[in-house]
């Protein structure tokens, strides 16, 4: 049988592909608020392209409370680059949303864009500064650390101490030889 080709969907999954099946199982209400979410995620994914858009390009916002703009704008008025992957190894890197680092003030500054309503957490951030910190061969100890999240017109400004840092380093280094000892296994 010669199959049909479908090239503009390669690579792509579909909504209610067989990979994610539980939808087979979904009535009418439960499947709403799944579709409801899976429209969310895709709102927040082109926020942050658009954010990083603008960042790169130091194009501020209106001055308003709403998160993408406080977010936005105060990312270009510190200076910060967007969408920048931190990389241990190829086991371990992450994107952080916003980053900068400023050697003569020493201090580190991450900012974070949440869309969804989900409240969001200071440990994805933290993971960040810890693979920062790896990447570059940095103890956080020698400079200062600003982490902010940006969500529901709201910031949340904090600064970790070393002892928050230091143990996701060495996880980081940890399970990294893990996954390296089963690859050569």
């Amino acid at each position: 049988m010669n199959f049909n080709e479908h090239f503009k969907l390669k690579g792509s999954h579909s909504f209610l592909g067989a990979s994610k099946y539980h939808w087979i199982r979904y009535d009418e209400d439960k499947f709403r608020k799944a579709w409801s979410n899976h429209e969310a995620a895709l709102r927040g994914t082109a926020d942050h392209e658009f954010a990083a858009l603008c960042i790169a390009r130091g194009q501020k916002l209106p001055r308003s409370k709403q998160t993408l703009n406080m977010y936005v704008n105060d990312a270009i008025g510190f200076g910060l680059k967007p969408e920048v992957t931190l990389r241990y190894s190829d086991n371990a890197f992450a994107t952080a949303d916003a980053i900068d680092f400023k050697e003569r003030k020493k201090l580190l500054q991450i900012f974070d864009l949440k869309t969804g309503v989900v409240p969001a957490h200071m440990e994805q951030l933290l993971v960040y500064a810890a693979y920062f910190c790896l990447e570059y061969k940095m103890r956080p100890s020698e400079f200062k650390t600003e982490l902010r999240i940006y969500q529901n017109s709201d910031v949340v400004i904090y600064e970790p101490e070393v002892d928050e840092i230091v143990p996701i380093m060495d996880k980081i280094i940890h399970f990294n030889k893990i996954i390296e000892e089963r690859k050569y296994q």
